[in-house]
């Protein structure tokens, strides 16, 4: 049966998988080649001296062997990796030399020096509040952050703002080299630009426009952080609470309340003036119209009247006894027919005469006495 430990006639390569084991196989072999220098020289009958003969043989026998380590570890060095959320900054004697991109790179060891930033990371910061174990089931604690969030607005009233900031890196080259702490300088510079907006606002408009606060917030705090070259771009600005400090919570939930029954009040009216006043204007234009329409009526009967005159002056000039005559028969055709007693005047009898009305079915009434014509 053959020895599967036998090696094949071409023999067998050895090769180390990292510089370390290199170097360690490199030191081994330099402690096995002095350890075995006395044996041979006792086997061959001669004295072990107990020093070198050379005093700076072991001096350069270290200088190799840290020539040696310093060549490994600068091959070793000379390759790099950036993963594919980063880029990679290279440095070339302290002075900026490139930008890597995702991939295998290489770089001069020991004069390029290397620095990877994660531009696809979401930062977050967080004012008034801090996250506790995020998740589903996360927790907030909002205890000891009051300084963050109380404001003033510009009517004079306290409120609790807890808000928060996304952000990611646009340019790794000023956001490595430009700014010391840029997660510092970007938690003061959204401090101060919200405590800036919110103070330019009233109370009431700051609760019920979180929105476009947030939006202005945003858009001022990236211009600041752009003035700075901070090299990172502002993704979301989040109101999460906006509310009153727990001290006046119950003055402002009165304040509110009072502040509800007035709008329901105002409310209520409005609807009884849509009501009221509309139907009151709708009668007041009939009646203005109604007005117009009798003065019209009015000026034509008029105008049909002194047309009539003028017409029947002009035909009584003409033929005035015919006329007469006409005027009076017409006359008498519209009044008797609504006189209830009639009485016929002779100038020969001495009493007046009551003309019976048989077409009335009615009694006649007591004599008056007429006026003598």
């Amino acid at each position: 049966m053959p020895n599967q430990d036998q090696q094949p006639p071409w023999g067998k390569k050895k090769k180390p998988q990292t510089p370390e084991e290199m170097v360690a196989q490199f030191i081994k072999k330099l402690q096995d080649y002095f350890s075995d220098s006395p044996k041979k020289d006792s086997s061959q009958g001669s004295p072990a001296q107990s020093g070198p003969s050379n005093p700076f043989a072991a001096v350069g026998i270290i200088i190799t062997i840290v020539v040696g380590i310093f060549i490994l570890q600068g091959i070793y060095a000379s390759f790099y990796k950036i993963n594919p959320a980063e880029v990679g900054v290279v440095l070339r004697l302290g002075q900026y030399n490139r930008t890597s991109q995702p991939g295998l790179h290489f770089k001069v060891p020991y004069i390029d020096t290397l620095y990877k930033v994660d531009v696809e990371e979401i930062r977050k910061e967080e004012f008034g509040f801090r996250s506790r174990f995020p998740g589903q089931k996360s927790s907030f604690e909002r205890r000891g952050y009051d300084m963050e969030s109380l404001m003033l607005t510009a009517d004079k009233n306290v409120i609790n703002v807890a808000w928060i900031v996304q952000y990611r890196v646009s340019d790794p080259k000023e956001y490595l080299f430009q700014i010391k702490n840029v997660r510092q300088a970007v938690r003061d510079l959204s401090e101060s630009v919200t405590r800036r907006i919110v103070g330019n606002m009233d109370f009431d408009y700051v609760l019920s426009n979180r929105d476009l606060l947030a939006a202005d917030v945003k858009q001022e705090l990236q211009k600041e952080l752009k003035s700075l070259q901070a090299g990172i771009s502002i993704g979301t600005v989040q109101f999460q609470d906006i509310n009153p400090p727990d001290q006046v919570k119950p003055a402002f939930n009165e304040v509110n309340e009072a502040d509800q029954d007035m709008k329901r009040l105002v409310n209520e009216a409005e609807e009884i003036y849509n009501q009221k006043i509309p139907r009151a204007r709708g009668r007041a234009k009939q009646i203005v119209e109604e007005a117009h329409g009798y003065a019209v009526g009015r000026v034509n009967d008029a105008k049909g009247e002194s047309q009539r005159f003028l017409s029947i002056l002009t035909e009584y000039k003409n033929a005035p006894e015919v006329t007469r005559k006409r005027m009076y028969l017409e006359t008498m055709q519209q009044v008797i027919p609504t006189v209830e007693s009639v009485y016929v005047m002779d100038k020969d009898q001495q009493t007046p005469l009551p003309l019976l009305n048989l077409s009335r079915g009615s009694s006649l009434s007591a004599p008056v006495p007429a006026a003598k014509q």
